[in-house]
């Protein structure tokens, strides 16, 4: 379920969703994912392609889904009990947004 969604990722982009490239790191449970953001496009790739991302996100599958599915948006609560953990919670908002959500 959760390669089918960042399978389908690119044609879903909100063009100038980012003005500048920006990189994303997912690890959702053995789902490991870079997604590359600019003004006009939206890569996907296979694993840890990038040493130095803007934004890593690691939560587990259904607490993914919830979020992309359901439109759950993650709290305080949910970063400091661990259910979630990212560097740069805001650059997530941003992403969901590029993406319709």
């Amino acid at each position: 379920m959760i390669n089918d969604i960042f399978a389908t990722l690119s044609p879903l982009y909100i063009k100038g969703g980012f003005s500048r490239k920006t990189s994303f790191y997912f690890s959702i449970e053995d789902v490991k994912k870079t997604i590359i953001l600019d003004a006009e496009t939206c890569s996907v790739s296979n694993g840890k392609t990038e040493e130095n991302v803007d934004c890593v996100c690691k939560t587990s599958e259904q607490f993914f889904l919830k979020i992309w599915n359901e439109g759950y948006t993650p709290g305080l609560r949910d970063f400091m009990s661990g259910t979630i953990k990212s560097n740069a919670p805001l650059l997530l908002k941003e992403f969901m947004k590029s993406f319709g959500k």
